[in-house]
């Protein structure tokens, strides 16, 4: 493998700045990172940015040196550690990386290979970075968490329907289990993305969710977007000995409203296997290689709804500003070319 130069171009952050601010993100010329034994380097060719992205650019604070944010990427490997298995330079991949590394705001990225499958065949790297993060985190809510299979039945209640992850939840329960999917969104245009995506019903978030939901016969699984300062609205639309699993934050959690109908309460955090090194690492691949394999079949489709262009401070600045206002549908992309 040959560069023209040891260097990259990233769009990092320094410090813990409003995204309006001029410095919250900035570019910077930095090593191009060398693979360790199980790692890839791949060459970004498009990123998603994600809740994750503001988060961490919020709370992160001051850094010594440069932090490149970044997790969902697709691109083409350029090298392959010694003891990556599966991959070879010119491969077309897509991941969702790792929460404790640098990110995928870059011209290149090392990431350990058993976190990465080749991008489905039938979309370009703008559609395929739309899908990792949030198809990992969905199907670890429905088929790890919920234990979820083609037979189970009964009421999915889907908060944040037409958000990225909630965008797949439904795609997911649709393809591969017999339960009736209820989806909640609250504006007109979000109703209609979830029931192209297959959504069997709509509640409306924003008025009394209990009662809605219990019309249709209540909720006997939850996946929760938006948890915090809604226990108790979220409780009421669910039946007895049902199951929540929510990935937002909540500084705090009011438990005690699942308690008298003994719901199971569970949060999903797609980065754990990557952060502790599990030993099941290499299930997020294998994840990754079925949904390929969902899309090329036409079982389920991409989720792209928004492409910026370029790997500049703008296009980032606006991105995040978007994904900030929490009004999203689906996936933005940023296209480095």
């Amino acid at each position: 493998m040959s560069f023209m130069s040891n260097t990259m171009k990233t769009i990092a952050m320094l410090r813990s700045l409003p995204i309006s601010d001029p410095e919250a993100l900035i570019e910077a010329e930095m090593p191009i990172p060398v693979p360790g034994p199980q790692d890839l380097l791949v060459r970004v060719k498009a990123i998603s940015i994600n809740p994750v992205d503001v988060k961490v650019r919020a709370g992160a604070g001051v850094q010594q040196d440069p932090k490149i944010l970044g997790w969902d990427a697709a691109g083409i490997v350029e090298s392959v550690g010694e003891n990556a298995s599966g991959f070879a330079p010119g491969d077309e991949v897509y991941y969702a990386g790792d929460l404790t590394r640098p990110g995928s705001n870059a011209e290149y990225q090392t990431v350990d290979y058993r976190i990465v499958a080749k991008k489905p065949a039938s979309l370009g790297f703008t559609e395929a970075a739309a899908i990792p993060l949030t198809a990992i985190t969905a199907w670890e809510t429905l088929f790890d968490h919920m234990g979820l299979t083609k037979d189970t039945s009964g009421n999915l209640l889907v908060i944040g329907g037409a958000g990225g992850v909630g965008s797949m939840v439904i795609q997911f329960a649709k393809a591969r289990t017999s339960l009736r999917v209820i989806a909640s969104a609250s504006r007109r245009e979000s109703a209609e993305w979830c029931k192209k995506l297959g959504a069997d019903d709509i509640v409306d978030h924003s008025k009394d969710l209990g009662q809605q939901v219990q019309d249709l016969g209540g909720a006997d699984y939850v996946f929760s977007a938006y948890t915090e300062h809604r226990e108790e609205d979220i409780a009421s639309a669910m039946n007895p000995q049902s199951q929540l699993v929510f990935i937002d934050d909540p500084q705090t959690f009011n438990i005690g409203a699942f308690k008298p109908k003994s719901i199971s309460v569970t949060p999903e955090f797609m980065f754990t296997r990557s952060m502790f090194a599990t030993e099941d690492m290499a299930y997020q691949s294998d994840l990754l290689r079925q949904v390929a394999d969902m899309i090329d079949s036409g079982q389920i489709t991409g989720t792209l709804t928004e492409t910026l262009t370029g790997l500049s401070v703008e296009s980032f600045r606006e991105g995040h500003q978007k994904v900030e206002s929490s009004h999203m549908i689906g996936k933005l992309v940023i296209s480095y070319s």
